[in-house]
Order: structure tokens, then sequence, then C-alpha cells
């Protein structure tokens, strides 16, 4: 999270896969089909390879502001987007995090972070730069120069995060870790630093490439950008590592890559790779620290491109030859994006995240056993909470969904549909009820951002819509996001294939900070999709009812945060609701089948913190669900502003919201982050089974309602409160 400006990105061009193929009923065993997938590999060697350039390297052009994954500078395997491949599925669970700089997991991974490492979830922690900025290690409140010494600064930052992952797992700050070294790809070497307690584990990986070099102020960015550039690890002080490595931009990539194929995460957590568009003067944009035109440190843009370009290339190698796909799922975080939005945790939240960076910050008093320094002096003590800045108040999702996609078949069987590699997948329960799901059929279409929007047809075919990586270009390369669909050929069978339907923003650049797709079906049959846009307002696209899309169409309003929720009230109008500044906006259909319009004067609705989600209520109105910034409490309140009774169901994070006839089903997290239900009046918390990840959906089945959601096994659970099963 080091405080340093940065630069700018370009784009691309993408083409849907053109596949006259469908997706088989089983999709596991259209990978064993020789004759389709054939077939489908002579089309799509000549699709890929001219458009998709997904081989897992990439660069920016002319700056830092987006990622891409560019055509590959050397020759290597490219990602397949049809369908139809065998997955991995160990059942195990295995975090990885990648950050720019050591504190960016504390400050905006967490907590989430902490909740898995606190389920006994194994942790591994990768930085890729020394963090060593400017070498100085500033001491509140003394005065006089720092002397500055890079490979101290670095060591001393090391020790920080020691202390800190000690205290999360449950031992003394000052407890010894084994320090070794681990050779990577292409012989290089990192120090690594281990610690077990009990059933918890962490392991810290320590890149150490430079913040800066002499030609370059911003050295990960123009890695990711110059063709020609090479970085030379720092090494820090007291460190096991002795020789330097060198890297260049598929030298960083291939080591991302070779880690993931080590450890097998089920979950990687990355920093945001497009950040929103954020113009402020020059004298507050350096005292922010944002790169120029865009709201996050140009490293954690760098990293986050970079780990995109791994995870594409991972699942590229790793499905070569008719391998498997690697099971697992990822989560983007927002960084100084925090500065600029409403605050989300709520004080016992809070005060728990701002705790682990106060044995991250240290003190020159202590004797932690580390001569270079015993932390990051700048950030212990109070300054976490007192830093004007406010990163720590908030952990915001760079896509946040409503969760899993969850569909009912016609023999009774539960379908849950996510992103599992990159690619849509579809889990099928085994039997009606059971609660029991099957391996996952892989439907193809990656590289996809994390979460699907999905809405079915009055018919009961299922569509998705997912945010692809049409390219992921550096060095120049092409710089693209589509929205993409699939569509089913019939209720709970077989889909088409996937369809582009394009960006509504015309320049690529503007493109990449699109949102996630959301859909919802009218009585008319049209479907209405939603997306947030570049200038943080709400684009449409319309389905009509014999399946032509029509243009895409700028909403208009004010600014909202992505994490929008769609639904149709009793009268048949199509609604759209977002999270403002200071207040909920609104986007409605005046009368049933009309175009969907802002609705500048409405009621005032409370201000959220977060996303927000929306019910039926049992005389056709709509009823919204969410807490106000800061605040544990849930806020329930009509379209109107007319306030509702809000039940107890004290938390923090998305509140899901279904309405039934006798009162909502609401879904969300308490306080220790745990799954609660409440329904027909009593909450009910989620206490066994694997520890849930992002938010989960509600369902009302015949037997009542359930909570359906992904786990740190990269596996689908279902909880009913009723029976209380996990």
């Amino acid at each position: 999270m080091n405080e340093i400006p940065g630069g700018r990105p370009h784009a691309a061009v993408f083409r849907t896969v053109e596949d006259s193929g469908t997706v088989p009923e089983d999709a596991g065993a259209a990978a064993t089909a020789s004759g389709l997938r054939t077939a489908l590999r002579l089309t799509r060697r000549r699709v890929v390879t001219a458009a998709l350039a997904l081989a897992g390297t990439s660069a920016l052009a002319g700056g830092l502001a987006g990622c891409s994954v560019p055509a590959p500078r050397r020759g290597g395997p490219t990602a397949d987007p049809a369908p139809g491949m065998p997955i991995t599925s160990s059942r195990r669970a295995q975090l990885m995090q990648i950050m720019a700089h050591p504190d960016d997991d504390l400050y905006f991974m967490n907590p989430d972070c902490q909740r898995m490492v606190d389920a006994g979830v194994p942790l591994l922690c990768v930085y890729v730069t020394a963090g060593e900025h400017t070498g100085k290690n500033h001491i509140p409140g003394r005065t006089g120069e720092t002397v500055a010494d890079r490979e101290d600064y670095s060591s001393a930052r090391h020790q920080g995060l020691r202390q800190a992952y000690a205290e999360m797992i449950g031992l003394d700050k000052f407890t010894p870790w084994h320090k070794g070294v681990a050779t990577l790809r292409g012989d290089r070497q990192a120090e690594i630093n281990t610690l077990t307690h009990g059933n918890r584990r962490v392991e810290l990986v320590f890149l150490n490439l430079p913040m800066h070099t002499p030609r370059r102020w911003m050295a990960l960015p123009s890695l990711w950008e110059d063709r020609a550039l090479g970085l030379r690890t720092v090494i820090a002080t007291d460190s096991p590592v002795r020789r330097a490595s060198d890297y260049d931009y598929d030298g960083l990539v291939d080591v991302l890559v070779g880690l993931m194929d080590r450890y097998r995460p089920t979950v990687i957590h990355t920093l945001d790779p497009d950040p929103d568009i954020q113009h402020s003067d020059e004298a507050t944009r350096k005292k922010d620290s944002e790169q120029p035109g865009y709201s996050d440190h140009g490293d954690h843009t760098a990293v986050a491109c970079f780990s995109w370009a791994a995870m594409v290339r991972w699942v590229a190698e790793a499905t070569a030859d008719g391998g498997s796909i690697p099971g697992f799922v990822t989560t983007s975080f927002r960084g100084y994006y925090n500065r600029h939005w409403p605050k989300n945790l709520p004080e016992p939240v809070l005060r728990e995240k701002a705790a682990h960076l106060v044995p991250y910050g240290g003190d020159p008093s202590w004797q932690c056993g580390n001569a270079a320094g015993c932390g990051d002096y700048m950030v212990g003590g109070s300054r976490p909470l007192t830093n004007k800045k406010g990163w720590v108040r908030a952990t915001h999702h760079r896509y946040p969904g409503p969760g899993p996609v969850v569909g009912s078949g016609p023999d009774g069987r539960l379908s849950v549909y996510g992103v599992l590699g990159l690619r849509a997948v579809r889990w099928r329960e085994t039997d009606p009820g059971s609660g029991q799901w099957a391996e996952p059929d892989d439907l193809g279409g990656g590289p996809l951002a994390p979460g699907l929007g999905g809405t079915a047809l009055l018919d009961g075919r299922q569509l998705l819509f997912g945010l692809r990586f049409a390219a992921l270009g550096g060095h120049g390369g092409a710089n693209k996001r589509e929205v993409v669909v699939l569509e089913q050929r019939s209720p709970g069978g077989p889909f088409l294939a996937w369809s582009g339907l394009g960006n509504p923003e015309r320049d690529d650049d503007r493109g990449r900070r699109i949102g996630v797709p959301v859909a919802v079906t009218a009585p008319d049959g049209r479907v209405h999709l939603f997306v947030r846009n570049a200038d943080k307002g709400v684009s449409s696209r319309v389905r009509e009812a014999d399946g032509t899309w029509g243009p895409w169409r700028d909403l208009g309003g004010a600014e909202v945060q992505d994490g929008l929720s769609a639904a149709v009230d009793g009268r048949g109008r199509v609604h759209v609701f977002a999270a403002g500044r200071e207040r909920v906006h609104h986007w409605a259909q005046s009368a049933r089948g009309g175009q969907v319009a802002f609705q500048p004067g409405g009621a005032v609705l409370p201000a959220p913190g977060g996303p927000v989600d929306v019910a039926g209520t049992a005389d056709g109105g709509l009823a919204l669900y969410y807490r106000r910034p800061a605040a544990k409490e849930l806020t329930a309140v009509r379209v109107d502003g007319a306030p509702l009774q809000a039940p107890a169901f004290d938390g923090y994070g998305t509140v899901n919201a279904a309405g039934t006839p006798k009162g909502p089903v609401l879904l969300g997290r308490d306080l220790r982050g745990r799954i609660q239900l409440y329904v027909g009046g009593r909450r009910a918390v989620r206490a066994q089974g694997v520890v849930a990840l992002g938010p989960a959906t509600p369902h009302l089945g015949p037997k009542g309602a359930m909570a359906v959601g992904i786990g740190a096994d990269a596996y689908p659970w279902s909880w009913a409160s009723h029976t209380d099963a996990a």
C-alpha cells in the first residue's frame, strides 16, 4: 500500500467463438467426445490465435490504468474458451494472495482473509515488490532526517508482516518463523517464511522486485508496459537469500504461474486490475498516492494485471494436451477506491481489522529480534484508525455480485452456476433436495471475471451473463472487456454457444471500468440487462421476447458503486437500484413495457454503505435491504421512502433478500463473518461446513428457504436453517 503515483492504459479486439455446437447434457462427458473436441479445436485455434490473445502475458500501452494479457511474446499455450473440459476438484482449501506491497493484504483483503485463516484454510501470501520505497522508515514524532536504507526498510516491513500474521493465528507477535529460500521458475530465488499453529498455517513469499529504478520511478508499471525492461531484486537485510534474481515481463508471469501450480490454490485474492476513472487536481492526486486519472496506486494495478495474466497462463498450461482445468475461484479487491466511497465496516469488524495493522507497524522500541527494524513505523499504533484516507475502514470487491446463480430443473434438482478456473461451470444436485453436488460441468467462455449474472426466461430456460477479459494485452497489446451471454437450449438442458453483447463504452480504456452484469426478466418476456459504466452510472441493453437484442443505452443518473440490484414489482414494472455516495439511486419503468429511466425526483432513500438488495412485498411493492455506512444494523425501507420494521440482523457486507407472502427471507454475514439466515421471523447462523466465500444466494424451494453458496474449497454448499444442515 505504498504511496506513490503511476501511469495509464490501452485496449483490444475480441470476437466471440462461433461454435455451431452446444454444451452437451453432461458437459464433463463432452470432454471425452473426441469428434466434437477435434472439430471445436480446429475452429477455435484460428479464432483464439487471431483474436483472443489469452496466453497470459500482458502490458499497458503508454502507462498503467488497466490490465490485459497481450499476445504472448513467446510461443506457448493459449486459453481455450470452448466448453466440455475436465476440471480438477480436490475438495481441499488453499488461499493464495498476491500483493504489490507488504500491507496491501491487511488494508484491502481483510476481513475476508482472516475469516478463512480462522477456519483453518492454509494461506500463502506473495509480495511482489520489496516495499522499499525511498528506504526511509520514518518514526512518528522523531525530528531530523531519517537515513535511507532500502534493504533495511524492506526487512522491517517483512518483520511487521511476521508480527501481524503470528497474532492472527493466535501466537505471540515475536514468535520465530522458519525462514528459507524458495527456488522458483527460471532458477530465481525468493525468501519464504513459514509459521504454523494448530490447524493454521501461513507462508509468506517475498519476490522483492524493486519499486523504483534509476530510470523508472514506477518500476512495476514500466515492467508491465515495456518489452525491454528488466528488474533485479532487492536483497533485504538478514534475508536467507544470497543472490539477486533478474525479472522481465514473462519471468514474473512465469514465477506466479509456478507458485500457483505448486500450491494449487482453490481461492486466489488479487488487487484491482481496472480501477475506476478518478479525476482530481495534481496536488490532491499526489496526496492520495493515486496514478494519473485512476483511483489506485500504480503498483496495485500492475500487480493485479500480472496476477490475472498468470491465472490465464496457468489455466492454459494446465489444459494443454487434454489436461484438466484447475478448480479455483478468484476475488479482486478495490484499493484506494476506499478513499472515495462510504465506509462499509461496522465498529467491531473495523477494530478487528485495524488491530492487525498495529503489530505490522510495530515500534522502534520493540525487541523483535530483527536488527533492521520491527515494522513499518508510520503505520502502527493508532494510525490505522486516524489516517484521513480511511483505507482500513472499508473492504470493497472489484466484482461484487449477489452470489451464485441458482436454478431448479424440471426434475426438481437444483443447478448452481459460478465461475471456476476463470470459466463458467454448472454444479447439479445428485438427487432432488439432497444438497449433494455432482462434479462441475464446464460451460467454457473464459477468461471470466468472478461472478455471473443470471435470469430465467418465461419458459424456464436459463440465461447467464459474464464479464469477459476479451483481450488481456500488455506491451501495447489489445486490452478489452466484453459482456457475454450463454443461453440454455431447453429448461434444465444443454446450452447454445456463447454470444458477445459488446460493451456500453466505445473506448476500450473506458470499457475496462464496467461492472458485473445484472439481468431481470419482465412479464412481457423481455430481458433487461444492466451494468455500471465508466462514468459510474448505469447502462442497459434489452433482449426482446423473440431473442433479438437492442443497442446499449446510457440511462444517465448519478454516480453509484457496482453491485446493482434489479427487480420487477407487482405491476410488472422493472426497477434498478444502486448505492450512491449519499443515497440509494433508482431507475424504473413508469409503466409496464416502457423504457427504464432514472428517477431523480423519487424519495430520498437513506445512505448505503454498499450494495442494496430488493425484494417484493405482499402488497406488490418493493422493499430495499442494506446497511448504512459503518453500521451493523439492517436498514429496511420501501421505494417511496417509508421505513419498514427491520429485524435484528446485525452484521456487515451485502444483505440478500427474497420476498414471500409471510415476509422477507434475508441472507448475510454476522459480525463474525458467519452466514446467517432470517426466515419466518427467526434468525439462524450457519455454524458448520466449509467457510463460505463472498455472498450466498437465498433460494425458495418446496421445503422452504435455504442458502446456497461457494466455499473455500471451490465447491457449492447449501444450508437450510429449519434442518440446521450444512
